[in-house]
């Protein structure tokens, strides 16, 4: 538990965003520029940390998605599977190399995931390469992946970015400052960073699908989204991603485009079933789940841009709709609370064995959509009778909470952010939350290939997860991109994943005139 609260902390951190945006503007230099609306960095580390957008333009791995979120050659040009050796054997395409000019070689990808692996550093993306057993690199340009147990997901989590052991040999992959000046062999190169401020991006000329077309994107840090709209209409930004209701004000306005962008990114109440709360209370969290109108809060927060939330795989083939959904429901949760020896107290609150039916959802500060999905839950929440109200702290205690607004989701594989995130004592497993039938049936999902089994699997998986929930699923969010007229190629069809990343999977194919 230690080591998963101390990377949550780290993982914060990354993500935290800062109290105010006093950035000074942005001078674009010759050649086109792509000035983009950035939340905070601390650091630039895909191997530990998953979800920076700007892991994908510095980066790549051995394989990667098209805008359909399908498998496609990366730095692998082909590969093979030996089903009867669970063998994967990639081999590497010629003439690759990273931004300092050195070769990028099959040690490099090796060193990469056995960083991953290795429980000393900690990495909330170790449990998509449990089923490694062995990495051997013939030559410079094949690298072989046995594993002990079939993983269908295997060829989507090779998408993670490899990473250049001649520069990282030796290094904490916590703490390297590698991790503040990046090399990697994505279409574009680190120039400079300014914390707090912007971090400049050039063009790869070397990169291996061909040179960008845009000669430099800037990673502007507007931490504030109501800052990021004054700064598109200034024109300081020429892209960002809004809440809807500053998106709205761009809609129909002369100059910009907006791209409201179908996710797999979804909110919800996490339970963190470390604090002793939830021990004597968890047989009260379906109560909760029925006292959320989830499209009320749909409707007056997303401005009706969203989906009700029931389960993590929604967006997925895989997804169950006979599962139990939790409607709204306020009379059930009611009687789910007396049912279980709660009664009405005088302040309008329910009592068990004298002691107050509430909590406090914690909620990082800068995401306004998660502060207001929040507060409009809360207040559900108290008019059934339970006390909970928001808080929204300077730094997230994840070992101290009682509960926070969660945010998770994947466009990919099934397994993708539900064996990691519900999996007993799994890398993003940030509530604690253990259910060995949830378990079960998670594995024997990500080691079946056939799809009608799989099926089955993971229905059996959200029916565990749906009468024991680790959260309380509120809704699914689009992502609301706005752009400049001049910004082109942005594929406006394909489905985002958490904190609306991958737009920017085929950037080096945009072009920007202003």
């Amino acid at each position: 538990m230690k080591r998963i609260l101390a990377l949550l902390l780290v993982l914060s951190a990354v993500l935290a965003l800062a109290a105010c945006s006093k950035s000074p503007a942005v001078t674009k230099d010759e050649g086109t520029t792509l000035v983009y609306g950035s939340g905070d960095y601390t650091r630039i580390n895909p191997a530990m940390d998953e979800h920076g957008e700007i892991n994908v333009l510095l980066f790549s791995g051995l394989t990667a998605h098209n805008g359909s979120n399908e498998v496609v050659a990366g730095l692998a040009e082909s590969w093979e599977y030996d089903e009867s050796a669970c063998t994967y054997t990639f081999h590497l395409r010629d003439g690759v190399k990273w931004h300092d000019g050195e070769p990028f070689t099959a040690a490099d990808v090796k060193f990469t995931i056995e960083a991953i692996m290795d429980p000393e550093n900690g990495s909330e993306n170790a449990p998509n390469f449990e089923d490694v057993e062995e990495i051997t690199v013939p030559d410079d340009k094949t690298v072989v992946f046995r594993l002990s147990a079939p993983n269908v997901a295997f060829l989507d989590y090779m998408t993670m970015a490899i990473l250049p052991q001649h520069l990282l040999q030796g290094e904490d992959m916590q703490e390297s400052d590698f991790f503040r000046h990046p090399v990697g062999t994505g279409p574009y190169k680190l120039e400079s960073w300014d914390a707090g401020q912007s971090i400049v991006l050039v063009k790869n000329e070397d990169y291996y699908l061909g040179a960008p077309k845009i000669d430099r994107i800037i990673f502007k840090i507007v931490t504030d989204d109501n800052a990021q709209a004054l700064q598109l209409k200034s024109g300081e930004i020429d892209l960002a991603l809004l809440d809807p209701k500053n998106a709205k004000d761009f809609t129909d306005k002369e100059g910009y485009t907006c791209y409201d962008m179908t996710t797999a990114d979804y909110r919800g109440i996490l339970f963190n079933f470390w604090n002793d709360y939830w021990t004597e209370n968890r047989d009260l969290i379906p109560a909760i789940c029925y006292g959320i109108d989830r499209q009320a809060i749909i409707d007056s927060v997303l401005l009706g841009q969203g989906m009700a939330a029931y389960s993590p795989l929604q967006r997925n083939i895989y997804n169950d709709s006979n599962v139990e959904h939790y409607d709204y429901d306020p009379e059930k949760a009611k009687t789910i609370l007396e049912d279980a020896g709660c009664t009405m107290s005088e302040n309008g609150f329910y009592e068990r064995n004298g002691k107050e039916i509430g909590f406090v959802i914690s909620v990082m500060a800068g995401e306004q959509d998660r502060i207001d999905i929040a507060q409009a839950a809360a207040q559900q929440l108290r008019d059934i009778g339970i006390n909970c109200t928001v808080d929204i702290p300077a730094q997230m205690d994840w070992g101290g909470q009682m509960a926070c607004l969660i945010g998770w989701g994947s466009p990919f594989d099934a397994d993708d952010h539900t064996y990691k995130v519900f999996g007993t004592d799994k890398g993003a497993n940030y509530s604690g939350y253990s259910n060995a039938a949830v378990d079960s049936y998670l594995k024997l999902a990500r080691e079946t290939s056939d799809p009608e089994q799989r099926r089955q699997y993971y229905a059996k998986f959200q029916e565990a997860l749906a009468a024991d929930p680790a959260y309380a699923f509120i809704c699914y969010i689009d992502a609301n991109y706005v752009a400049v007229d001049g910004l082109q190629g942005i594929a406006a069809d394909t489905v985002l994943g958490h904190h609306g990343v991958g737009i920017f999977w085929n950037v080096q194919e945009w072009t920007i005139e202003k």
